[in-house]
């Protein structure tokens, strides 16, 4: 019964997201509570709005609002995602990946997941760039071709 309560919850939670009109957490507590989800509060809705990857952006009235990214959760590298990645380069010791706009985070994000296992330290991400650290400056290559290879490019 839990079970089925918390996926309720997890739907409706998306649904006022995918609204775009929510520029607080406490906003998105109010409006769950509205619809009977008496034992949310803001710590509840912090944790899904991380665990889903919601971020803050502007919706089309140019208000900063609260929106699901187009992927749920941690992308995998058979979702499109991979399309919006545009460029590869690196020096000694950083691999820059150059993405489409808005891109860098969800792209991050998939990197993050992939983790030491291919070789990444960790990464940071802007609007359209991302910065990963190998785990090792001297295993640079091979880092370098985990990530080509997770996105199609091939040399």
């Amino acid at each position: 019964m839990q079970t089925n309560q918390q996926d309720t919850l997890v739907k409706a939670f998306h649904n006022l997201l995918k609204q775009e009109r929510f520029g607080s957490q406490g906003e998105i507590v109010n409006a769950l509570k509205q619809q009977g989800y008496i034992n949310v509060n803001q710590s509840k809705v912090s944790r899904m709005l991380s665990k889903f990857g919601a971020v803050r952006t502007r919706n089309a009235k140019q208000e900063m609002v609260y929106c699901l990214p187009a992927e749920l959760g941690v992308p995998t590298t058979s979702s499109p995602l991979k399309n919006l990645v545009i460029d590869i380069d690196h020096n000694d010791l950083m691999i820059v990946i150059r993405t489409s706009p808005g891109a860098a985070q969800l792209i991050a994000r998939l990197l993050d997941s992939v983790g030491k296992a291919e070789g990444i330290l960790g990464t940071i991400a802007g609007d359209d760039t991302i910065f990963i650290t190998p785990t090792k400056a001297v295993n640079i290559d091979h880092t370098l071709r985990a990530v080509r290879n997770l996105f199609g490019y091939n040399d």
